[in-house]
């Protein structure tokens, strides 16, 4: 099938999803700070290319269907779950949990689906990207956390934990089929391999807060909570040394997946102290999320110069 000119968001593969997750959780960071007008900026743009991606997804379940399942046995196919999820559990934050429920529920229903075609073909010496069906697994537990907080009904409560629970062992199995050389050599998605432990800190705070859990339950999930920030903050240290020993400055999509860990970081860390009660987590995830919002304006630079030059190409050529 033929994209009709000027629809250069046709082009866009799977992975462009981690531009949604991104902005999305920039906004969430946002919000948590007190920094509402620009929050609410990010949210609107993450909402825009949402609403962009999930359009060109439907378009090519009815009208491309071989694309669609081609790309649908990919690991990025699902940032779909995990960029709705990411926007329901913003928001829920703004109070619309009516449009929290109807973002969990197509999520929820894609998940199944891309998950199993995306573990049938798993394989050793996997990307970054492998690590994706911990996020949007996780993504279901933020989100479900959050709606339950909100006031709904208990077994969101049990369905997020279930889903917490899922989505360690799922990272445990990425975690076995990654490509460590991609520290050194990946183009951007490598970084989700710690973004991963941090929504899995996220989700851990969330649950944390719902109070559905006491005493010993409690106090595990807290201990847990704080290990995965621990992991988490670990990861950081030795991809952004990587950064440093082996730069790659070419812009690439994939390098969404790296803003998108660092402000899941932020993320976790500003939740969980908030959660756990460790103060010095505050600072350090306003401090990360600064760092994450420069890397946002890079990488959006990045991409607009692309856009740029393609259009430029495509002009010259039409000439």
């Amino acid at each position: 099938m033929r994209d009709r000119p000027g629809r250069w968001w046709a082009e866009l593969p799977p992975a462009a999803g981690a531009a949604v997750m991104a902005t999305g959780i920039l906004s969430v960071d946002l919000h948590l700070i007190g920094s509402e007008l620009p929050s609410l900026a990010f949210f609107a743009l993450a909402g825009l290319g949402w609403i962009v991606l999930a359009g060109e997804f439907l378009a090519r379940l009815a009208g491309d269907r071989r694309r669609w399942r081609a790309e649908a046995d990919t690991p990025p196919a699902l940032t779909a779950v995990a960029a709705t999820t990411v926007l329901g559990a913003r928001c829920v934050q703004q109070g619309w949990t009516a449009a929290g429920y109807a973002l969990l529920a197509p999520a929820a229903l894609i998940w199944p689906v891309l998950l199993v075609s995306v573990l049938r073909r798993w394989h050793r010496g996997m990307p970054g990207s492998a690590f994706l069906v911990c996020v949007a697994t996780q993504g279901l537990a933020v989100l479900a956390a959050a709606l339950h907080r909100a006031g709904g009904p208990g077994w969101l409560g049990d369905a997020a934990l279930a889903a917490f629970g899922l989505a360690l062992l799922l990272y445990l199995e990425a975690l076995a089929r990654f490509d460590f050389r991609q520290v050194r050599e990946g183009p951007g998605d490598h970084w989700i391999a710690g973004g991963a432990l941090a929504i899995c800190a996220l989700a851990g705070s969330g649950l944390i807060t719902t109070h559905r859990w006491t005493g010993g339950g409690q106090d595990a999930l807290k201990v847990l909570t704080l290990v995965l920030v621990g992991l988490d903050l670990a990861w950081y240290v030795v991809l952004l040394t990587a950064e440093a020993r082996w730069p790659r400055p070419a812009y690439d999509i994939r390098r969404w997946a790296t803003v998108f860990p660092l402000g899941m970081t932020a993320a976790a860390c500003l939740s969980a102290a908030d959660a756990v009660g460790v103060d010095w987590l505050r600072s350090t995830g306003r401090v990360l999320l600064w760092i994450a919002l420069g890397f946002w304006v890079v990488t959006a630079g990045g991409l607009l110069l692309t856009l740029r030059r393609r259009r430029a190409e495509e002009a010259a050529r039409s000439g």
